[in-house]
Protein backbone atom coordinates (compact mmCIF):
# COMPACT_ATOMS: atom_id res chain seq x y z
CA UNK A 1 0.00 0.00 0.00
CA UNK A 2 1.34 3.45 -0.95
CA UNK A 3 2.89 5.62 1.76
CA UNK A 4 1.28 8.91 2.72
CA UNK A 5 4.67 10.64 2.75
CA UNK A 6 6.71 9.23 -0.15
CA UNK A 7 7.17 12.34 -2.28
CA UNK A 8 10.22 13.64 -0.44
CA UNK A 9 12.10 10.34 -0.70
CA UNK A 10 14.09 8.98 -3.67
CA UNK A 11 15.09 5.65 -2.11
CA UNK A 12 12.96 2.84 -0.77
CA UNK A 13 12.72 2.48 2.99
CA UNK A 14 14.66 -0.48 4.32
CA UNK A 15 12.20 -3.27 5.15
CA UNK A 16 13.45 -3.54 8.72
CA UNK A 17 13.09 0.21 9.17
CA UNK A 18 9.59 0.12 7.68
CA UNK A 19 8.46 -2.68 9.99
CA UNK A 20 10.08 -1.03 13.01
CA UNK A 21 8.35 2.25 12.19
CA UNK A 22 4.95 0.77 11.34
CA UNK A 23 2.12 0.74 13.89
CA UNK A 24 -0.67 -1.05 12.01
CA UNK A 25 -0.22 -4.20 14.14
CA UNK A 26 -1.55 -2.38 17.18
CA UNK A 27 -3.24 0.86 16.07
CA UNK A 28 -5.63 -1.13 13.87
CA UNK A 29 -7.77 -1.57 16.97
CA UNK A 30 -8.98 2.02 16.65
CA UNK A 31 -10.17 1.76 13.06
CA UNK A 32 -13.65 2.85 14.20
CA UNK A 33 -12.33 5.96 15.94
CA UNK A 34 -10.17 6.81 12.92
CA UNK A 35 -13.11 6.55 10.53
CA UNK A 36 -15.45 8.50 12.83
CA UNK A 37 -12.84 11.24 13.12
CA UNK A 38 -12.50 11.37 9.34
CA UNK A 39 -16.27 11.54 8.88
CA UNK A 40 -16.46 14.57 11.19
CA UNK A 41 -13.48 16.19 9.46
CA UNK A 42 -15.00 15.78 6.01
CA UNK A 43 -18.36 17.19 7.10
CA UNK A 44 -16.58 20.21 8.53
CA UNK A 45 -14.56 20.69 5.30
CA UNK A 46 -17.77 20.73 3.30
CA UNK A 47 -19.44 23.14 5.74
CA UNK A 48 -16.50 25.49 5.27
CA UNK A 49 -16.63 25.22 1.47
CA UNK A 50 -13.25 23.46 1.30
CA UNK A 51 -14.96 20.40 -0.21
CA UNK A 52 -18.08 20.37 -2.37
CA UNK A 53 -21.23 18.61 -1.19
CA UNK A 54 -20.72 15.99 -3.90
CA UNK A 55 -17.15 15.33 -2.72
CA UNK A 56 -18.32 15.15 0.88
CA UNK A 57 -21.06 12.66 0.04
CA UNK A 58 -18.69 10.44 -1.91
CA UNK A 59 -16.17 10.39 0.91
CA UNK A 60 -18.79 9.87 3.63
CA UNK A 61 -20.37 6.98 1.74
CA UNK A 62 -16.94 5.50 1.10
CA UNK A 63 -15.85 5.75 4.74
CA UNK A 64 -19.17 4.37 5.98
CA UNK A 65 -18.83 1.44 3.61
CA UNK A 66 -15.30 0.72 4.84
CA UNK A 67 -16.46 0.80 8.46
CA UNK A 68 -19.38 -1.53 7.76
CA UNK A 69 -17.21 -3.93 5.77
CA UNK A 70 -14.54 -4.13 8.47
CA UNK A 71 -17.13 -4.82 11.16
CA UNK A 72 -18.95 -7.43 9.06
CA UNK A 73 -15.69 -9.17 8.18
CA UNK A 74 -16.09 -8.43 4.46
CA UNK A 75 -12.95 -6.25 4.51
CA UNK A 76 -9.78 -7.41 6.23
CA UNK A 77 -7.26 -4.86 7.44
CA UNK A 78 -4.04 -5.01 5.40
CA UNK A 79 -1.23 -5.36 7.91
CA UNK A 80 1.37 -4.38 5.30
CA UNK A 81 0.04 -0.82 5.59
CA UNK A 82 2.10 1.52 7.75
CA UNK A 83 -0.75 2.44 10.08
CA UNK A 84 -4.53 2.43 10.29
CA UNK A 85 -4.70 5.94 8.82
CA UNK A 86 -2.83 4.81 5.68
CA UNK A 87 -5.03 1.74 5.35
CA UNK A 88 -8.30 3.66 5.61
CA UNK A 89 -7.23 6.44 3.25
CA UNK A 90 -5.71 4.01 0.75
CA UNK A 91 -8.81 1.81 0.76
CA UNK A 92 -11.02 4.87 0.34
CA UNK A 93 -9.03 6.06 -2.69
CA UNK A 94 -9.16 2.59 -4.23
CA UNK A 95 -12.93 2.62 -3.87
CA UNK A 96 -13.93 6.16 -4.87
CA UNK A 97 -10.95 7.37 -6.87
CA UNK A 98 -9.02 10.65 -6.73
CA UNK A 99 -11.53 12.44 -4.53
CA UNK A 100 -10.46 10.13 -1.72
CA UNK A 101 -7.12 11.90 -1.70
CA UNK A 102 -8.89 15.04 -0.48
CA UNK A 103 -9.74 13.36 2.84
CA UNK A 104 -6.54 14.55 4.45
CA UNK A 105 -7.01 18.24 3.55
CA UNK A 106 -6.22 20.49 6.52
CA UNK A 107 -5.07 17.58 8.64
CA UNK A 108 -1.81 15.94 9.75
CA UNK A 109 -1.26 12.42 10.99
CA UNK A 110 -0.10 14.11 14.19
CA UNK A 111 -3.49 15.57 15.05
CA UNK A 112 -5.22 12.54 13.50
CA UNK A 113 -3.50 10.04 15.77
CA UNK A 114 -3.93 12.38 18.73
CA UNK A 115 -7.66 12.38 18.00
CA UNK A 116 -7.88 8.61 17.52
CA UNK A 117 -6.10 7.89 20.79
CA UNK A 118 -8.31 10.36 22.64
CA UNK A 119 -11.49 8.90 21.17
CA UNK A 120 -10.36 5.38 21.96
CA UNK A 121 -9.33 6.25 25.52
CA UNK A 122 -12.61 8.08 26.05
CA UNK A 123 -14.53 4.96 25.00
CA UNK A 124 -12.41 2.85 27.34
CA UNK A 125 -13.16 5.19 30.24
CA UNK A 126 -16.87 4.61 29.65
CA UNK A 127 -16.28 0.85 29.50
CA UNK A 128 -14.43 0.92 32.81
CA UNK A 129 -17.16 3.06 34.38
CA UNK A 130 -19.78 0.49 33.40
CA UNK A 131 -17.73 -2.35 34.90
CA UNK A 132 -17.11 -0.40 38.11
CA UNK A 133 -20.83 0.37 38.38
CA UNK A 134 -21.61 -3.35 38.17
CA UNK A 135 -18.99 -4.15 40.82
CA UNK A 136 -20.28 -1.38 43.10
CA UNK A 137 -23.81 -2.74 42.72
CA UNK A 138 -22.58 -6.18 43.83
CA UNK A 139 -20.78 -4.76 46.87
CA UNK A 140 -23.83 -2.66 47.76
CA UNK A 141 -26.06 -5.75 47.68
CA UNK A 142 -23.67 -7.67 49.92
CA UNK A 143 -23.48 -4.75 52.34
CA UNK A 144 -27.27 -4.80 52.72
CA UNK A 145 -27.22 -8.55 53.32
CA UNK A 146 -24.50 -8.51 55.98
CA UNK A 147 -25.31 -5.61 58.34
CA UNK A 148 -25.47 -8.12 61.20
CA UNK A 149 -22.69 -10.48 60.09
CA UNK A 150 -20.04 -10.02 62.78
CA UNK A 151 -16.35 -10.45 62.09
CA UNK A 152 -13.05 -9.22 63.52
CA UNK A 153 -11.45 -6.08 62.17
CA UNK A 154 -7.68 -6.14 61.81
CA UNK A 155 -4.68 -3.85 62.01
CA UNK A 156 -1.22 -5.28 61.27
CA UNK A 157 -3.11 -8.52 60.45
CA UNK A 158 -3.82 -8.75 64.20
CA UNK A 159 -7.36 -8.84 65.52
CA UNK A 160 -8.24 -5.34 66.64
CA UNK A 161 -11.94 -4.63 67.17
CA UNK A 162 -15.19 -6.36 66.21
CA UNK A 163 -17.18 -5.02 63.29
CA UNK A 164 -19.44 -6.36 60.55
CA UNK A 165 -18.87 -7.75 57.09
CA UNK A 166 -21.07 -4.94 55.81
CA UNK A 167 -18.71 -2.40 57.32
CA UNK A 168 -15.64 -4.18 55.93
CA UNK A 169 -17.14 -4.34 52.44
CA UNK A 170 -18.11 -0.69 52.80
CA UNK A 171 -14.43 0.27 52.83
CA UNK A 172 -14.08 -1.16 49.32
CA UNK A 173 -17.34 0.50 48.30
CA UNK A 174 -15.71 3.84 49.08
CA UNK A 175 -12.53 2.92 47.19
CA UNK A 176 -14.35 1.91 44.03
CA UNK A 177 -16.66 4.94 44.25
CA UNK A 178 -13.55 7.13 44.18
CA UNK A 179 -12.27 5.10 41.22
CA UNK A 180 -15.54 5.74 39.38
CA UNK A 181 -15.37 9.45 40.13
CA UNK A 182 -11.76 9.56 38.90
CA UNK A 183 -13.04 8.22 35.57
CA UNK A 184 -15.54 11.08 35.42
CA UNK A 185 -12.85 13.63 36.27
CA UNK A 186 -10.47 12.34 33.59
CA UNK A 187 -13.23 12.32 30.98
CA UNK A 188 -14.18 15.90 31.77
CA UNK A 189 -10.58 17.12 31.65
CA UNK A 190 -9.63 15.30 28.45
CA UNK A 191 -12.78 16.04 26.46
CA UNK A 192 -11.32 18.63 24.08
CA UNK A 193 -10.68 17.92 20.43
CA UNK A 194 -7.13 18.09 19.00
CA UNK A 195 -8.22 17.76 15.37
CA UNK A 196 -7.28 20.90 13.46
CA UNK A 197 -3.98 21.30 15.29
CA UNK A 198 -2.20 20.11 12.15
CA UNK A 199 1.34 18.88 12.53
CA UNK A 200 1.98 21.40 15.33
CA UNK A 201 1.06 24.91 14.13
CA UNK A 202 -2.52 24.62 12.93
CA UNK A 203 -3.39 25.18 9.28
CA UNK A 204 -4.12 28.00 6.84
CA UNK A 205 -7.42 26.39 5.84
CA UNK A 206 -10.48 28.09 7.41
CA UNK A 207 -11.39 25.11 9.60
CA UNK A 208 -14.28 25.28 12.05
CA UNK A 209 -12.68 23.36 14.89
CA UNK A 210 -15.60 23.95 17.24
CA UNK A 211 -17.94 22.30 14.75
CA UNK A 212 -15.68 19.27 14.38
CA UNK A 213 -15.44 19.01 18.17
CA UNK A 214 -19.23 19.12 18.54
CA UNK A 215 -19.72 16.39 15.93
CA UNK A 216 -17.41 14.13 17.93
CA UNK A 217 -18.97 14.87 21.31
CA UNK A 218 -16.17 17.04 22.66
CA UNK A 219 -16.73 20.11 24.82
CA UNK A 220 -14.65 22.19 22.43
CA UNK A 221 -11.33 22.34 20.57
CA UNK A 222 -7.94 22.27 22.29
CA UNK A 223 -6.54 25.81 22.66
CA UNK A 224 -2.92 25.21 21.69
CA UNK A 225 -1.96 23.28 18.59
CA UNK A 226 1.43 22.17 19.97
CA UNK A 227 -0.19 20.80 23.09
CA UNK A 228 -2.97 19.33 20.98
CA UNK A 229 -0.65 16.96 19.13
CA UNK A 230 1.74 16.17 22.00
CA UNK A 231 -0.60 15.88 25.00
CA UNK A 232 -0.76 12.45 26.61
CA UNK A 233 -1.65 13.68 30.09
CA UNK A 234 -5.11 12.18 29.78
CA UNK A 235 -3.59 8.78 29.01
CA UNK A 236 -1.20 9.03 31.95
CA UNK A 237 -4.11 10.01 34.18
CA UNK A 238 -6.18 7.08 32.92
CA UNK A 239 -3.35 4.60 33.44
CA UNK A 240 -2.79 6.06 36.89
CA UNK A 241 -6.47 5.64 37.71
CA UNK A 242 -6.40 2.07 36.36
CA UNK A 243 -3.37 1.40 38.55
CA UNK A 244 -5.29 2.59 41.59
CA UNK A 245 -8.23 0.37 40.63
CA UNK A 246 -5.85 -2.58 40.31
CA UNK A 247 -4.35 -1.74 43.69
CA UNK A 248 -7.83 -1.81 45.24
CA UNK A 249 -8.65 -5.10 43.51
CA UNK A 250 -5.32 -6.53 44.64
CA UNK A 251 -5.93 -5.57 48.27
CA UNK A 252 -9.38 -7.13 48.17
CA UNK A 253 -7.97 -10.25 46.50
CA UNK A 254 -5.28 -10.51 49.17
CA UNK A 255 -7.96 -10.53 51.87
CA UNK A 256 -10.05 -13.10 50.02
CA UNK A 257 -6.98 -15.31 49.62
CA UNK A 258 -6.30 -15.05 53.37
CA UNK A 259 -9.95 -15.56 54.28
CA UNK A 260 -10.04 -18.63 52.03
CA UNK A 261 -7.22 -20.40 53.92
CA UNK A 262 -7.88 -23.36 56.21
CA UNK A 263 -6.74 -21.21 59.11
CA UNK A 264 -9.43 -18.56 58.52
CA UNK A 265 -12.24 -20.29 56.62
CA UNK A 266 -14.18 -17.01 56.40
CA UNK A 267 -15.13 -17.62 52.75
CA UNK A 268 -15.47 -20.35 50.21
CA UNK A 269 -14.64 -19.40 46.65
CA UNK A 270 -16.89 -20.99 44.04
CA UNK A 271 -15.49 -23.91 42.03
CA UNK A 272 -16.08 -21.80 38.92
CA UNK A 273 -13.44 -19.31 40.12
CA UNK A 274 -10.94 -21.83 41.50
CA UNK A 275 -8.50 -24.39 40.12
CA UNK A 276 -6.89 -27.56 41.43
CA UNK A 277 -3.45 -29.07 41.74
CA UNK A 278 -1.90 -31.48 39.27
CA UNK A 279 -0.44 -33.55 42.11
CA UNK A 280 -2.41 -32.78 45.29
CA UNK A 281 -6.01 -33.93 44.80
CA UNK A 282 -7.37 -32.13 47.86
CA UNK A 283 -6.35 -28.65 46.68
CA UNK A 284 -8.75 -25.88 45.66
CA UNK A 285 -6.69 -22.84 44.81
CA UNK A 286 -7.81 -19.18 44.62
CA UNK A 287 -6.01 -18.72 41.32
CA UNK A 288 -8.26 -15.97 39.93
CA UNK A 289 -7.70 -13.83 43.01
CA UNK A 290 -3.97 -14.51 42.80
CA UNK A 291 -3.81 -13.68 39.10
CA UNK A 292 -5.65 -10.38 39.61
CA UNK A 293 -3.17 -9.59 42.37
CA UNK A 294 -0.32 -10.51 40.01
CA UNK A 295 -1.62 -8.58 36.99
CA UNK A 296 -1.61 -5.40 39.04
CA UNK A 297 2.11 -5.07 38.32
CA UNK A 298 1.39 -5.32 34.61
CA UNK A 299 -0.81 -2.22 34.71
CA UNK A 300 1.73 -0.41 36.89
CA UNK A 301 4.32 -1.21 34.20
CA UNK A 302 2.27 0.50 31.50
CA UNK A 303 1.96 3.64 33.61
CA UNK A 304 5.67 3.70 34.32
CA UNK A 305 6.45 3.11 30.65
CA UNK A 306 4.46 6.11 29.39
CA UNK A 307 5.86 8.33 32.13
CA UNK A 308 9.40 7.39 31.13
CA UNK A 309 8.58 7.83 27.43
CA UNK A 310 7.16 11.32 27.91
CA UNK A 311 9.58 12.71 30.49
CA UNK A 312 12.25 13.92 28.05
CA UNK A 313 10.28 14.85 24.94
CA UNK A 314 10.56 18.40 23.60
CA UNK A 315 7.54 19.95 21.93
CA UNK A 316 5.79 19.02 19.78
CA UNK A 317 5.21 15.53 18.34
CA UNK A 318 8.00 12.94 18.47
CA UNK A 319 7.92 9.37 17.20
CA UNK A 320 8.60 8.13 20.75
CA UNK A 321 4.93 8.87 21.39
CA UNK A 322 3.97 5.90 19.24
CA UNK A 323 5.02 3.87 22.28
CA UNK A 324 1.93 5.12 24.12
CA UNK A 325 -0.25 2.44 22.54
CA UNK A 326 0.79 -1.18 22.94
CA UNK A 327 1.30 -1.20 26.70
CA UNK A 328 -1.69 1.07 27.21
CA UNK A 329 -3.96 -1.20 25.21
CA UNK A 330 -2.72 -4.15 27.23
CA UNK A 331 -3.37 -2.25 30.48
CA UNK A 332 -6.89 -1.35 29.34
CA UNK A 333 -7.68 -4.97 28.53
CA UNK A 334 -6.05 -6.26 31.71
CA UNK A 335 -7.89 -3.89 34.03
CA UNK A 336 -11.26 -4.48 32.40
CA UNK A 337 -10.79 -8.24 32.51
CA UNK A 338 -9.78 -8.13 36.16
CA UNK A 339 -12.77 -5.98 37.21
CA UNK A 340 -15.14 -8.28 35.34
CA UNK A 341 -13.63 -11.46 36.80
CA UNK A 342 -13.45 -10.06 40.32
CA UNK A 343 -17.11 -9.08 40.19
CA UNK A 344 -18.06 -12.57 39.08
CA UNK A 345 -15.95 -14.14 41.82
CA UNK A 346 -17.43 -11.86 44.47
CA UNK A 347 -20.98 -12.63 43.34
CA UNK A 348 -20.34 -16.36 43.82
CA UNK A 349 -18.43 -16.29 47.13
CA UNK A 350 -20.03 -17.90 50.19
CA UNK A 351 -19.36 -16.17 53.51
CA UNK A 352 -19.04 -18.39 56.59
CA UNK A 353 -20.94 -16.28 59.11
CA UNK A 354 -20.47 -18.67 62.03
CA UNK A 355 -16.74 -18.83 61.51
CA UNK A 356 -16.50 -15.04 61.29
CA UNK A 357 -18.56 -14.65 64.46
CA UNK A 358 -16.43 -17.18 66.33
CA UNK A 359 -13.26 -15.42 65.22
CA UNK A 360 -14.62 -12.04 66.34
CA UNK A 361 -15.16 -13.37 69.88
CA UNK A 362 -11.48 -14.32 70.20
CA UNK A 363 -8.33 -12.26 70.16
CA UNK A 364 -9.51 -9.78 72.82
CA UNK A 365 -11.26 -7.60 70.26
CA UNK A 366 -13.43 -6.15 73.04
CA UNK A 367 -10.44 -4.80 75.01
CA UNK A 368 -10.96 -1.24 73.75
CA UNK A 369 -14.59 -1.38 74.81
CA UNK A 370 -13.52 -2.59 78.25
CA UNK A 371 -11.22 0.44 78.53
CA UNK A 372 -14.07 2.73 77.40
CA UNK A 373 -16.26 1.15 80.08
CA UNK A 374 -13.78 2.18 82.76
CA UNK A 375 -13.56 5.71 81.34
CA UNK A 376 -17.34 6.03 81.62
CA UNK A 377 -16.96 4.95 85.25
CA UNK A 378 -14.62 7.90 85.85
CA UNK A 379 -11.24 6.22 85.35
CA UNK A 380 -8.78 8.38 83.33
CA UNK A 381 -8.21 6.87 79.87
CA UNK A 382 -4.47 6.28 80.37
CA UNK A 383 -5.18 4.40 83.62
CA UNK A 384 -7.99 2.47 81.93
CA UNK A 385 -5.67 1.54 79.07
CA UNK A 386 -3.09 0.19 81.54
CA UNK A 387 -5.67 -1.77 83.54
CA UNK A 388 -7.10 -3.49 80.46
CA UNK A 389 -3.59 -4.22 79.19
CA UNK A 390 -2.86 -6.01 82.50
CA UNK A 391 -6.17 -7.87 82.27
CA UNK A 392 -5.27 -9.00 78.73
CA UNK A 393 -1.95 -10.43 79.93
CA UNK A 394 -3.79 -12.17 82.79
CA UNK A 395 -6.29 -13.70 80.33
CA UNK A 396 -3.53 -14.81 77.95
CA UNK A 397 -1.79 -16.62 80.79
CA UNK A 398 -5.09 -18.14 81.90
CA UNK A 399 -6.03 -18.98 78.27
CA UNK A 400 -9.45 -17.39 78.50
CA UNK A 401 -11.40 -14.44 77.07
CA UNK A 402 -11.96 -11.19 78.95
CA UNK A 403 -15.68 -12.08 79.14
CA UNK A 404 -14.79 -15.30 81.00
CA UNK A 405 -13.45 -13.49 84.08
CA UNK A 406 -15.56 -13.41 87.22
CA UNK A 407 -16.54 -10.09 88.72
CA UNK A 408 -14.16 -10.77 91.60
CA UNK A 409 -11.34 -11.22 89.11
CA UNK A 410 -12.26 -7.93 87.41
CA UNK A 411 -12.26 -6.14 90.76
CA UNK A 412 -8.71 -7.31 91.47
CA UNK A 413 -7.68 -4.88 88.73
CA UNK A 414 -10.16 -2.06 89.50
CA UNK A 415 -13.03 -1.48 91.88
CA UNK A 416 -14.77 0.43 89.10
CA UNK A 417 -15.96 -2.80 87.50
CA UNK A 418 -19.61 -3.71 88.13
CA UNK A 419 -21.96 -6.43 86.92
CA UNK A 420 -22.76 -4.36 83.81
CA UNK A 421 -19.24 -5.01 82.46
CA UNK A 422 -20.46 -8.19 80.78
CA UNK A 423 -23.10 -6.41 78.72
CA UNK A 424 -20.70 -3.57 77.95
CA UNK A 425 -18.13 -5.88 76.37
CA UNK A 426 -20.45 -8.34 74.63
CA UNK A 427 -19.83 -8.66 70.91
CA UNK A 428 -23.27 -7.31 70.09
CA UNK A 429 -22.80 -4.23 72.27
CA UNK A 430 -19.29 -3.59 70.96
CA UNK A 431 -20.67 -3.28 67.43
CA UNK A 432 -24.10 -1.75 68.02
CA UNK A 433 -22.98 1.13 70.22
CA UNK A 434 -20.69 2.47 67.48
CA UNK A 435 -23.20 4.91 66.08
CA UNK A 436 -21.16 7.72 64.50
CA UNK A 437 -21.42 8.01 60.72
CA UNK A 438 -18.84 5.74 59.13
CA UNK A 439 -18.83 3.29 62.07
CA UNK A 440 -20.06 -0.34 61.91
CA UNK A 441 -23.16 0.04 64.10
CA UNK A 442 -26.37 -1.03 62.31
CA UNK A 443 -27.96 2.43 62.45
CA UNK A 444 -24.85 4.03 60.98
CA UNK A 445 -24.51 1.32 58.34
CA UNK A 446 -28.15 1.70 57.34
CA UNK A 447 -27.60 5.41 56.76
CA UNK A 448 -24.46 4.76 54.73
CA UNK A 449 -26.28 2.18 52.64
CA UNK A 450 -28.99 4.77 51.92
CA UNK A 451 -26.31 7.24 50.82
CA UNK A 452 -24.77 4.61 48.56
CA UNK A 453 -28.19 3.81 47.13
CA UNK A 454 -28.61 7.46 46.18
CA UNK A 455 -25.10 7.56 44.74
CA UNK A 456 -25.75 4.52 42.55
CA UNK A 457 -28.99 6.05 41.27
CA UNK A 458 -27.32 9.36 40.46
CA UNK A 459 -24.45 7.69 38.63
Amino acid sequence: MAKLWGGRFTEETDSLVYNFNASISFDSRFYRQDICGSLAHVKMLAKQGILTEEEKNLIVDGLTGILNDIESGKLEIDYTAEDIHSFVEGTLTDRIGTVGKKLHTGRSRNDQVALDMKLYTRDEINNVKALLKELLTTIHRLMKEHINTYMPGFTHLQKAQPLTLSHHLGAYMEMFKRDYERMCDIYRRMNYCPLGSGALAGTTYPLDRAYTASLLGFDGPTLNSMDGVSDRDYLIEFLSALSIIMMHLSRFCEEIIIWNTNEYQFVEISDTYSTGSSIMPQKKNPDIAELIRGKTGRVYGALNSILVTMKGLPLAYNKDMQEDKELSFDAFDTAKGCIRLFDGMLKSIKFNKDRMYSSATGGYTNATDAADYLVLKGVPFRDAHKIIGEITVYCINKNCAIDDLTLDEFKKFSEAFEEDIYDAISLDTCVRKRLTIGAPGPDSMSRVIEINEEWLEEN
